[in-house]
């Protein structure tokens, strides 16, 4: 998914601190990750769960997107959790 603009909510923030993610990391996964579960009626925007692997690590986005602004949202980012999620991190167990 690409945004023209991105906005990092403040608990994305906090946790990509807490959990050692970086920003980069992030953009990349937003350029680049796989959707692997989609929430069209979610508001205020849908939103998306998307996976990607940065230098070999498992990273998981949700990020929303407001299509007539072009703006999309960081809510969170985190390390998915081998004992949640099966098929290489893109569905939970």
């Amino acid at each position: 998914m690409n945004a023209q603009n991105l906005v990092f909510s403040r608990h994305a923030i906090q946790q990509m601190f807490l959990r050692r993610i970086s920003k980069k990391e992030v953009d990349s996964v937003v350029a680049y990750g796989e959707v692997i579960e989609e929430n069209p009626e979610d508001t205020p925007f849908p939103s998306y769960l998307l996976l990607d692997f940065v230098d070999g690590k498992p990273i998981h986005v949700v990020f929303s997107y407001d299509e007539s602004t072009d703006t999309g949202y960081v809510v969170t980012a985190y390390i998915p959790d081998p004992n949640l999620w099966r098929n290489n991190f893109r569905s939970r167990r």
